[in-house]
């Protein structure tokens, strides 16, 4: 018999994860990780830790298995706390979920649950994976496409993924929930987590200005007809110029004017709307541009605003993953999504002179340094890479 380390985080994806694997045969262990201590900046009426805690424990119970609680918050801590730290302070946007799951859950995680005799580790991903003629495996989108989150599993190796069993990833949640019900689990009708990976949903500035400190600086709003958007419209947007579209817009002071005051340009993201406390503005303003070495925040109104859409991004070659064969290739067609929930998007890889590119079809919206931008093949994930501008 198959022994198998759930990751229980007290969600009802994962309670029926526990389940349908009993079902299969497989003997199975329930796991909780505790990644953080810290309730000072979590709400703690979204998801506090300990109470998933509980609900884990109650899922084990009902389903008769095993159940224990890993601490891993020194391992979270410097791998992914202290990362979200640093981009945020070089002005780049973290994504710690995709972080999370191939530092944590899929490294530490995987390893204590193999220390204690397990074949594979199990979770409640919405998504797949199939075994390819050569047996490798590909990560397939999750079955249920409102739900699919093979885009947070885009930097997990081969290796990991030869060892992960994804049980609802061929279910929509409404039969998840269902299956829940049935079985009379607890977390049949609780509520989805909007949280940091196992921690919760946190106070995001609070959370920044436990090392972040505070300081007064310009927000400053940039025309709509500044010089450099009519340069870059002025490209034919075609391979060979892949280089140069690419390239993000920059500023200074003087090519705007003042609308009001921030307290931190690592506070703030690209795209963000709400928080910029700009009044008087015709239109809604936007982040544009972050400046963390002068401290200035740039705005442009409306979302349509040029200085927040471009056809291309450079991707920071150290970080691009390959999940099941690399591709050499100089220029190949794939679908993409640079966030969470993105339609996938019609674009092509480049490689130029040792350096990755992706130019997509039609303009997208607030391309942000620090962000994974993942390409697929059909439902097939193929790889991924950190948007490095």
């Amino acid at each position: 018999m198959k022994r198998v380390v759930v990751g229980l985080s007290g969600g009802v994806d994962s309670s029926v994860a526990a389940h349908l694997l009993l079902e299969d045969g497989y003997e199975v262990i329930g796991m909780f990780m505790k990644n953080w201590h810290d309730e000072s900046v979590t709400i703690s009426d979204e998801c506090p830790w300990i109470d998933d805690s509980n609900d884990a424990l109650l899922v084990a119970d009902k389903l008769g298995i095993p159940f224990q609680v890993i601490d891993l918050s020194k391992d979270y801590k410097e791998r992914i706390v202290n990362y979200m730290f640093n981009e945020y302070e070089n002005g780049r946007t973290p994504n710690p979920d995709v972080l999370c799951n191939r530092e944590i859950k899929f490294d530490v995680f995987m390893k204590a649950a193999m220390e204690l005799g397990a074949d594979y580790v199990a979770t409640g991903h919405y998504c797949q994976k199939r075994k390819d003629g050569h047996g490798k495996f590909d990560l397939v989108s999750g079955a249920d496409s409102s739900k699919d989150q093979s885009y947070f599993l885009c930097q997990i190796t081969q290796d990991q993924l030869s060892k992960v069993l994804f049980p609802i990833g061929h279910l929509e949640k409404k039969e998840v929930r269902n299956i829940a019900r049935k079985e009379g689990l607890v977390t049949a009708d609780k509520k989805d987590s909007q949280g940091l990976c196992f921690v919760g949903k946190i106070k995001l500035p609070e959370f920044l200005q436990q090392q972040l400190k505070t300081k007064e600086g310009e927000i400053i709003e940039i025309p709509e007809d500044h010089i450099q958007y009519k340069k870059y419209q002025d490209f034919d947007i075609r391979s060979e110029n892949i280089e140069e579209l690419a390239i993000p817009f920059t500023y200074s002071p003087a090519d705007g004017k003042k609308v009001a005051i921030h307290n931190g340009a690592h506070f703030y993201t690209i795209g963000q709307r709400k928080g910029l406390h700009v009044g008087g503005r015709p239109e809604p303003s936007f982040v544009i541009g972050i400046d963390t070495d002068k401290n200035h925040v740039y705005t442009g109104q409306t979302k349509m605003h040029p200085g927040l859409n471009r056809y291309a991004l450079k991707l920071n070659k150290s970080s691009i993953n390959w999940i099941n064969k690399e591709n050499n290739v100089n220029e190949e067609s794939y679908l993409i999504r640079i966030r969470y929930r993105q339609v996938l998007q019609k674009g092509k890889l480049i490689r130029r002179k040792e350096e990755w590119y992706i130019l997509f079809e039609n303009m997208q919206s607030a391309i942000s340094p620090g962000q994974f931008a993942a390409w697929y093949k059909e439902d097939v994930l193929i790889g991924s890479g950190v948007i490095d501008h």
